[in-house]
């Protein structure tokens, strides 16, 4: 199936935990799915989540694979391998940490790390089926993560229930503590989805009995494309040097080449985007607890088409603008009417991540009773 580049079984006998191949683990090299990194010097130490994770008691059981250089969002790779998604094999399993979200949709970890830095933890997660969490910016140690800096990326836990997210928070991050929500004030951003997404949005929130009210986000096109110039360049500035190899992807080498044309004065616009829908979101969030919406405009395409697509950026439409403003973002596993995934994102208050959390196990529960 392609999901881990190797097999470990390192720890102790916890919770089960895949890790994503751009996090280091020590004696192992970090490839990133791709072949230019295939002669890599194994890792001198543990990330610290790995570290944690361990200290825990949990067994780290492999490294998994990823959209090269967790540039894509599709996790199809023809050099380390597309893992198949586990509940419909047709369709892409999302990225970049595709690995990751398919080895807890197989039932093969019991949470799994991945990073997120526009959209790779909750991409793969809702293409799969499953829960990810792309933390507040900062909250979670990115030591010994690839790349080295970014302004963007998080370590985020991939999980079957928002139960387990909470799991796999508490043991990556000590400042974690779990709350409880009664009746929390919810916006509902408008937005433009597939009907059928709208539908099983409304329905989830329906059943889960809180109330609601609409709202806009009026920044959100332009933090989308604020968010795309600024990992390019940093995407430049960590990985560009991988292009001298010849030895990386063609999909992730037009990126790169293309990503180079990002000028300084784009990335003081998009400076400036940040600042404002940064803003715009924290004003919302002084009178409501989380803001929800889809996590993706369409169902994930099938393997066949992306192919066609391999970067499909417009599967990242609303979830890469909260990577550029570092708030906190769930997504929670929705089944539409037609059979195919679909996701509810929910976004909260910077730092407040346990709040987000206690939101998605609410509406999650009410569905499955």
């Amino acid at each position: 199936m392609s999901i881990f580049v190797k097999t470990l079984s390192l720890g102790a006998d916890g919770p089960r935990v895949a890790v994503k191949d751009t996090i280091d683990i020590a004696g192992e090299p970090t490839m990133a799915g791709s072949r230019a990194l295939a002669d890599a010097a194994p890792a001198t130490e543990h990330a610290e989540v790995v570290a944690r994770a361990l200290a825990a008691g949990c067994r780290i059981v492999g490294k998994t694979t990823l959209h090269e250089l967790a540039f894509g969002v599709t996790g199809i790779n023809d050099w380390s391998g597309t893992p198949e998604n586990p509940k419909w094999p047709h369709l892409v399993p999302g990225g970049s940490s595709s690995g990751s979200a398919a080895a807890v949709a197989a039932g093969l970890a019991d949470f799994a790390l991945g990073t997120d830095t526009g959209g790779s933890v909750r991409i793969p997660a809702a293409c799969c089926g499953v829960f990810g969490l792309k933390p507040t910016f900062g909250r979670v140690s990115r030591h010994g993560v690839m790349p080295t800096d970014s302004t963007i990326d998080c370590v985020g836990p991939i999980a079957a229930s928002a139960d387990m997210l909470m799991r796999a928070m508490e043991i990556i991050d000590p400042t974690f503590a779990r709350r409880s929500v009664n009746a929390p004030r919810i916006g509902r951003v408008a937005v433009k989805a597939n009907p059928a997404i709208h539908r099983a949005v409304n329905e989830a929130l329906a059943a889960s009995g809180v109330e609601s009210r609409d709202v806009k986000l009026a920044g959100l096109e332009a933090a989308f494309s604020a968010g795309l110039a600024i990992i390019n360049a940093e995407n430049v500035t960590g990985l560009g040097h991988l292009l001298q190899t010849g030895l990386v992807g063609d999909d992730v080498a037009r990126r790169l080449a293309l990503a180079a044309a990002v000028t300084r004065e784009e990335i003081a616009a998009a400076e400036f985007v940040r600042a404002a829908f940064t803003a715009e979101i924290d004003a919302l969030l002084e009178a409501l607890d989380v803001l929800v919406l889809p996590t993706m405009p369409e169902f994930p395409p099938a393997l066949a088409e992306a192919r066609g697509d391999l970067s499909a950026v417009g599967m990242t439409t609303f979830v890469r603008p909260f990577n550029l403003s570092g708030h906190p973002a769930v997504t929670v596993p929705l089944l539409a009417e037609n059979g195919a995934p679909a996701g509810l994102q929910i976004v909260g208050r910077k730092g407040e991540d346990a709040l987000v959390l206690a939101v998605a196990e609410r509406v999650s529960l009410a569905r499955s009773q």
